[in-house]
């Protein structure tokens, strides 16, 4: 396989600066994928984003009855469970 010279990565100036370019750049022009190497970033926190949503109190209760049989709080359960709903969409898409 012959290696060809990449493109250097631009600096950034901000998190919305580098999503805009990578957006619009195919990586394979700045980084050379096949000497990659699986890394694990296990203190790794998510992006967190609070959000108001309206649920009838209904289904509420019943999330938390479900919590409950758990030993979890009822809104990481609701995340779970659209988790696993969001999971199960990608691959059927």
């Amino acid at each position: 396989m012959r290696s060809t010279k990449k493109k250097p990565v631009p600096d950034f100036q901000s998190e919305d600066q580098e999503r805009a370019f990578w957006a619009e750049h195919d990586s394979t022009e700045f980084v050379d994928w096949t000497s990659a190497t699986r890394r694990n970033f296990p203190n790794l926190k998510p992006s967190l984003r609070t959000i108001s949503i309206r649920l009838p109190v209904s289904m509420i209760e019943d999330l938390k009855v479900l919590a409950n049989q758990r030993d979890v709080p009822y809104q990481s359960l609701l995340k779970v469970f659209l988790a696993e709903r969001l999971d199960k969409e990608r691959r059927r898409a």
